[in-house]
C-alpha cells in the first residue's frame, strides 16, 4: 500500500472516510443506520438500568456524563468509561449508553462521557476534558473494583490520549486495568490535509502533541499495568487498519500488555454497534477481562 505521505488529497480523503468502506450499504445509509442503532441501544439501556444523567465533571456546558448503574449489592463492581466516536465533530453521550445493555446485567457500571465536539471544542480541549472526566469518575466512585476504558474511532484516539496522560498535574493516578481501543486513529498527521480537519483546524504542532503514537513512552509510564486491546474491523479502510497495526506494534515493542483483535465480518460501524450483544466477541472479551464472563 502507498504510504500516506505519497497519497494525493482525494485518496487520503477516501482512506479516512470510513463510510466508503462498508460492504453492507451505501456511505450515507451506513451512517444513518449507525446513529439509529446507537440511539436505540442507548434507549434500551436507559430502560434497563438505573441512570444518573448529565452529571457534571467540570464547569463547561458540555462537561457532563451519564452513568448506567446495575442493580447489585456486590462491592466488586467494575466500571467502564465509554468515549464516543464521530470524528471529534458528531455524536454525543446521548447515543453512547448502548454498551450498558449487556454489562449492567453482569454488575458493571457504564459511564458515557460527553465532550465539546468541534467546532465548539478543539483537540486540546477535548483531550483535557476526557482526562478530567476520568479523574472525576474515580473521585465519585472510589469503591469500584476496576476501571476500564472503551473508545470507538475518535473516541479510541481520546482513550489512548487518556492512557498517555501525565497524571502528576491531576493529584491522582487512575489505575486503569484495561482499555478497548476500537477502530481508532493514533497518528493525526495524515488527516491534517483532509476534510476531517476543516472544523478542527489543527496545526501540525497540535496534531503531533495529540497523537498517541508519539506518546508511547509516556503511556508506558502512566499505564504500564493496563491490558490494552487494539481492535480493528475487517472492512475498515487500509489506512485505518495500518493505524491500528502500527500502534499495536509500537505498544508491543515498548513492552506493554497489548493484544490485537482483527474482528471478522465487521466494518467501522458495526464493530462497535454489536457491543449491545452479550454474545459478541468484543463484549465477551471485555467481560472476561473484568472477571464477569
Amino acid at each position: 500500500m502507498t504510504p500516506w505521505t505519497d497519497m494525493k488529497k482525494d485518496e487520503l480523503e477516501r482512506q479516512y472516510s470510513p463510510s466508503c468502506w462498508s460492504h453492507r450499504m451505501s456511505a450515507d445509509d451506513v451512517i444513518k443506520a449507525h446513529v439509529a442503532a446507537l440511539r436505540q441501544g442507548t434507549e434500551r439501556a436507559r430502560g434497563l438500568a438505573q441512570t444518573l444523567l448529565n452529571v457534571p465533571y467540570g464547569e463547561g456546558e458540555g462537561e457532563k456524563l451519564d452513568v448506567y448503574i446495575p442493580s447489585t449489592t456486590s462491592l466488586d463492581v467494575p466500571l467502564v468509561i465509554y468515549l464516543h466516536g464521530g470524528y471529534w465533530q458528531f455524536l454525543s453521550k446521548e447515543e453512547s449508553g448502548f454498551m450498558a445493555v449487556p454489562l449492567v446485567s453482569k454488575g458493571v457500571v457504564v459511564v458515557a462521557v460527553g465532550y465539546d465536539i468541534a467546532p465548539k471544542g478543539n483537540m486540546d480541549l477535548m483531550v483535557s476534558q476526557v482526562r478530567r472526566s476520568v479523574v472525576s469518575v474515580i473521585q465519585q466512585y472510589s469503591h469500584i473494583s476496576g476501571l476500564y476504558l472503551c473508545g470507538h474511532s475518535a473516541g479510541a484516539h481520546l482513550a489512548a490520549m487518556v492512557l498517555s496522560t501525565d497524571w502528576s498535574q491531576y493529584n491522582v493516578t487512575p489505575q486503569i486495568k484495561g482499555a478497548f481501543l476500537v477502530s481508532g486513529i493514533y497518528d493525526l498527521l495524515p488527516i491534517l490535509s483532509t476534510y476531517v480537519n476543516e472544523p478542527l483546524k489543527m496545526t501540525e504542532e497540535v496534531a503531533v502533541r495529540n497523537s498517541p503514537s508519539k506518546l508511547v513512552p509516556q503511556l508506558k509510564l502512566s499505564s504500564s499495568s493496563c491490558h490494552i486491546v487494539v481492535a480493528v474491523a475487517q472492512n475498515d479502510s487500509p489506512e485505518f487498519r495500518r493505524q491500528s497495526e502500527d500502534y499495536y506494534k509500537s505498544l508491543e515493542a515498548a513492552g506493554l500488555t497489548v493484544t490485537m483483535e482483527d474482528v471478522p465480518n465487521t466494518d467501522h460501524f458495526n464493530i462497535i454497534e454489536q457491543l449491545i450483544n452479550g454474545e459478541y466477541h468484543l463484549t465477551q472479551l471485555l467481560l472476561k477481562m473484568m472477571g464477569k464472563s
